[in-house]
């Protein structure tokens, strides 16, 4: 697969509130690197969050703004990790082509029978 057909969401938008993409690349930029830190931090935090909310719901004595507020934060991090998994899902996807792809190659020049491989790619993608 060539490097410069991957492309990745990353998990900030830009000032405008437009989703950042990263187009090309294997995946070990400095832009990556960042990407993959900060989205660890956005599933860590969401992880602590479901805690904190599950001692705050055991608790049943809450307000409407507690409420509210509980929502409203269980909203962002519920968004946040929805995003990762979609940036993630995507270049699964792409990696299977990728995959996919090479099998193509090896079994076209006789080095390797590719069936296999290229089923396991075609049914990832039609997941």
């Amino acid at each position: 697969m060539n490097p410069m057909d991957t492309v990745r969401l990353l998990p900030w938008n830009s000032p405008e509130g437009k989703p950042c993409y990263l187009l090309g690349g294997t995946g070990t930029g400095y832009v990556s690197r960042l990407a993959d830190r900060v989205e660890a931090e956005h599933m860590d935090a969401a992880a602590e969050f479901i805690e904190e909310a599950g001692d705050i719901l055991a608790g049943r004595c809450w307000t409407p703004g507690e409420i509210h507020l509980l929502a409203v934060e269980l909203t962002a991090h519920l968004a946040r990790v929805h995003r990762v998994s979609e940036s993630r899902g995507v270049r699964l996807l792409q990696l299977a082509g990728g995959l996919a792809e090479d099998a193509e190659d090896a079994e076209a020049a006789g080095s390797v029978p590719g069936a296999a491989l290229k089923g396991a790619a075609q049914g990832s993608r039609a997941r």
